[in-house]
């Protein structure tokens, strides 16, 4: 782990993230990837170290409110956080000044914020986002090793759902030939059922492989999935895009079931509600996108 300064912590989309790079070891991460410039080792944590200090500055001058996003190239709840707190720090100064706030992580550590994320939605929105895989516990170890398992995200999906916060699940990466079953599909979607999520983002069944993070992922599927290494290489070569052979059966099996299940799956939706800020007991609404 090492420390930074930056010159600026929001984007013009109002996202943020707080470090670079990551310690949860999952063999697919597209932010590992050449084209994001990260000029150190990936798991060597870059703690952007002014960064609140910018958030909080940035706030104050907002002359209208906003959602807020956290994590979409790193989740807010690595390991390191509950050393750094930054991220509650973020959160306390979002929940200070009236903002809406939306997360995307794969971490049970997201509860220890339980308190300000119930604080934050009671006034305006907090929609937490949560990435799910794999309906098996052992296979997630393997492609998630330094997480919590989905059993455990699962928990934290219902503990949110029985406190009143709104949940979304991102179904992806799906690897070809390791997680591209029916009954995984089937398995991730019956616990989002039981956990009542707003909503599911999918792209698809596949993954995506890039310069950077492509050699991580084949190192890894030769110390995990003997052979398999080279079965991807004759299918996708060099393609950016690896789809699963059952890509059309699971993504119509996909859309089904949140169909018969009132669940939204429409990404487009998806994204419009996450954007979307909302004051409690007030009829108006701010979009995301306004700006200082």
């Amino acid at each position: 782990m090492h420390f930074t300064k930056v010159k600026g912590i929001l984007s013009s989309k109002n996202g943020m993230n707080l470090f670079r790079g990551c310690t949860h070891g999952c063999i697919y991460c597209d932010s590992r990837s050449k084209c994001y410039q990260m000029n150190h080792r990936f798991e060597d944590i870059e703690v952007k170290e002014n960064g609140i200090i910018l958030l909080e500055e940035s706030l104050k001058r907002k002359r209208k409110k906003c959602m807020i996003g956290l994590g979409s190239m790193t989740d807010p709840y690595i390991r390191e956080e509950l050393q750094l707190n930054y991220t509650r720090k973020a959160l306390e100064l979002i929940n200070r000044y009236g903002f809406g706030v939306t997360l995307i992580t794969k971490s049970a550590n997201v509860l220890r914020d339980l308190d300000l994320l119930k604080e934050i939605n009671s006034k305006t929105k907090c929609v937490i986002q949560m990435t799910l895989t794999t309906y098996d516990e052992e296979l997630c170890k393997k492609i998630e090793p330094n997480v919590s398992t989905t059993k455990e995200r699962v928990e934290v999906l219902k503990i949110l759902r029985d406190e009143g916060i709104p949940t979304v699940v991102w179904l992806t990466p799906i690897l070809p030939f390791i997680n591209d079953t029916k009954e995984n599909i089937l398995g991730i979607l019956n616990y989002c059922k039981e956990a009542n999520v707003f909503g599911i983002i999918c792209f698809g069944m596949g993954l995506t492989l890039r310069d950077g993070n492509r050699e991580y992922f084949y190192y890894q599927l030769d110390k995990q999935f003997p052979n398999l290494k080279e079965r991807y290489i004759r299918e996708y070569g060099n393609s950016y895009v690896a789809n699963s052979k059952n890509n059309k059966t699971l993504t119509a099996l996909f859309h089904e079931f949140c169909e018969q299940h009132n669940i939204v799956h429409d990404n487009e939706a998806i994204f419009n509600y996450l954007k979307l800020f909302e004051e409690k007991n007030c009829s108006k609404q701010i979009s995301f996108f306004d700006e200082v």
